[in-house]
């Protein structure tokens, strides 16, 4: 997918305009948000598996070089065929070299954000190999022509009415707008692709390096459809994703469900370990894992290491009211959100995404609600850092900081600065106590709401007047 994370400001300013995208993200709220409460109450121990998956997840992440290693033997003994790719060009490349050897005219292809990376859709189809994304909210941003918005529900972006509007134009049939119809019309476009395929193409929520078996959690048959009906199989995946057991899977899907769609337990488990065997009543013929780094070892050894413990459930993008209002799209990559404002900067490098660290409020609701406890806030305050070290922010800003910095670590000037900032802040707020624009930069805070003016007063000049009283 194209970068295009240094334009935050003026997409997020063109969402906040949108009613139809105001209307759609309002269902961000109501089931995501609200139905992951219920969902997370089924658990007394909540907090405390939590707390485990985070040290499952740290301890995978500090023996990858011996897991991954492990992971290869396995799926190797088991018929499997490992490639490992350093960058996504090396990825899109071994895909296609793959395709080629199989003699593969058509794939379908399960949602993958690694794919989504790599642009592997369109390098298939320039290298004459046509694609289908078959995940119900991938194929409607294929139809349309559009990227994704969000990683588990792509084209939540999407009225009922935009995707009634689409599947009559592009398939040549009769309007409908009962959602359960428009499902069976995208599953009678699709059972075609899912019969002539010659490969199905997967991402991998995870990688068991006990068994060599990679592993899907979907909500629809198309995952498990990609995986068994071609007859080559070609999982991707990140080297971040790897465990060391089956019983650790079990354990982290306890909160990837709940976090992600507020689920107990996904539709579909699908668990692949090697080729068709003999006996086998279906499977492919060949099955090919591609495993990737593209950054990933950088983040590693990194302070923004934890990042890497993500499970893709996308619960901080739901609960952060940054997302919630301008949705996917501003952040200008595939990972939207708060944790996209970490990973599209370690991933793309911090000065090509110059605004994300800075597209939240601090408020941490991502951080409570992750369910491995990556300390999000933190990450993007390390990134601004970053920016700051790299003299990569405005000029205007670091002078504003480095005056600020100043004038803070000499109390009379800071007392005697804020007595006047007090004091112009409530004369600007009027009769009604409400400040309604800011002069210069300081414009964007007031740009969408109004601030409440100040007493008039330092809480210094307040509390020593009440010690007088």
């Amino acid at each position: 997918m194209e970068l295009r994370a240094r334009s935050f400001r003026q997409r997020a300013a063109e969402s906040l305009a949108n009613p139809h995208l105001r209307k759609a993200l309002s269902n961000l709220r109501s089931r995501m948000v609200v139905g992951r409460v219920a969902s997370v109450g089924e658990l007394d121990n909540f907090e405390d598996i939590r707390e485990a998956a985070r040290q499952v997840r740290d301890n995978a992440l500090e023996h990858l070089d011996f897991l991954l290693e492990e992971f290869e033997r396995n799926a190797s003994a088991r018929g499997a065929r490992v490639h490992w790719a350093e960058t996504s060009e090396d990825m899109n490349r071994i895909v296609l070299e793959i395709a080629r050897a199989a003699g593969v005219r058509k794939a379908i292809k399960s949602k993958s954000m690694l794919g989504e990376e790599s642009g592997l859709n369109k390098y298939l189809q320039a290298g004459g190999v046509e694609v289908r994304e078959t995940d119900l909210g991938e194929y409607i941003i294929e139809q349309s022509g559009d990227t994704p918005s969000h990683i588990i529900a792509p084209a939540i972006h999407r009225t009922k009415d935009e995707v009634a509007d689409l599947f009559e134009q592009r398939h040549g049939r009769a309007r409908k707008t009962d959602i359960s119809e428009l499902t069976r019309e995208a599953r009678e476009m699709l059972r075609p692709h899912f019969l002539t395929a010659d490969m199905g193409i997967t991402g991998a929520n995870f990688l068991v390096a006990e068994t060599g078996t990679t592993m899907i959690v979907t909500n629809e048959g198309n995952g498990r459809m990609s995986t068994t009906m071609p007859r080559v199989h070609v999982a991707i995946a990140g080297i971040e994703k790897v465990l060391p057991t089956l019983e650790d899977v079990s354990f982290i899907l306890r909160l990837l469900t709940r976090s992600a769609t507020a689920q107990s337990i996904s539709n579909y488990l699908s668990f692949t370990t090697g080729p068709k065997q003999a006996g086998d009543t279906d499977g492919p013929e060949e099955f090919h894992i591609v495993i990737v780094d593209s950054g990933r070892t950088r983040v590693l050894g990194s302070e923004l290491r934890e990042a890497l413990r993500c499970i893709r459930c996308g619960a901080c993008m739901n609960h952060c009211p940054v997302y919630q209002n301008v949705g996917g799209h501003p952040y200008g990559w595939v990972y939207p959100g708060p944790i996209g404002s970490v990973l599209t900067p370690a991933y793309a490098g911090v000065e090509n995404a110059l605004d994300l660290p800075h597209a939240a409020t601090m408020c941490n609701q991502c951080g409570v609600v992750c369910p491995v406890k990556i300390p999000l806030p933190d990450l993007m305050r390390k990134l601004r850092e970053r920016q700051f070290e790299r003299d990569l922010r405005p000029w205007s800003e670091r002078t504003g900081l480095k005056l600020w910095a100043w004038a803070a670590t000499r109390p009379a000037v800071y007392a005697a600065l804020t007595r006047i900032a007090a004091r112009v802040g409530r004369a600007m707020g009027g009769r009604d106590g409400a400040i309604r624009s800011l002069p210069g930069g300081a414009g964007a805070w007031t740009a969408q709401r109004d601030m409440p003016a100040p007493a008039g007063r330092t809480f210094r000049e307040l509390y020593a007047a009440r010690k007088r009283g």
